[in-house]
């Protein structure tokens, strides 16, 4: 599924409890564990996740490995965003969500985010000057954030000297998750 060989690579990914759309959480972190990476999921609290399907049909269960209060973004190489209407406009009101978005940032180390999921990045106020996709409905919260939206499967960009990579929906995932592979293999062990 891979051409890289990902053992030894962190990834956190963040969502709140209920309503992250299913296969932008679960086919991202299963990739990624497939490939050898060690992927935490963190959550608002340790029940259980929630997932949904179009942002209306029950999905899968999954376990959290830890809370947002509890992650140690220094610890992992690259975050992972993903969508679902009702978990991302949930997780921009987190405060923790927003502090381990601008770890990432500071630090200059990579950020994926799908869908919904870059309402996190607006919320931190990490996006100024970077060039994005998302959900179709997020293009205005984005541009008056100061980035710029284009309706692409995947885009990058490394304005800022961090390592931005989006997708509008699960339909974007093999783009989104070839370019997740891309980044965390170019980490130094």
């Amino acid at each position: 599924m891979t051409d890289h060989d990902l053992n030894g690579r962190k990834v956190l990914a963040v969502v709140t409890n209920y309503g992250v759309e299913q296969d932008e959480l679960v086919v991202p972190v299963e990739h990624l564990r497939g490939a050898g990476a060690r992927v935490d999921v963190a959550a608002v609290t340790t029940d259980d996740i929630v997932t949904l399907v179009g942002d209306k049909d029950p999905g899968r269960t999954v376990r959290p490995d830890l809370t947002l209060a509890d992650a140690d973004p220094a610890d992992y190489d690259l975050l992972l965003i993903p969508g679902g209407t009702l978990n991302a406009d949930t997780l921009r009101l987190q405060s923790s969500a927003g502090t381990i978005v601008r770890s990432f940032t500071d630090s200059g180390r990579p950020v994926a985010a799908i869908c919904h999921g870059p309402w996190a990045l607006v919320e931190a106020g990490v996006i100024a000057g970077k060039r994005l996709t998302s959900y179709a409905s997020l293009r205005t919260d984005i541009r008056n954030a100061g980035g710029t939206w284009a309706d692409e499967p995947v885009v990058t960009d490394t304005d800022g000297g961090w390592l931005l990579i989006t997708s509008r929906n699960p339909g974007d995932l093999d783009p989104f998750i070839r370019e997740m592979d891309t980044a965390l293999a170019a980490v130094r062990s």
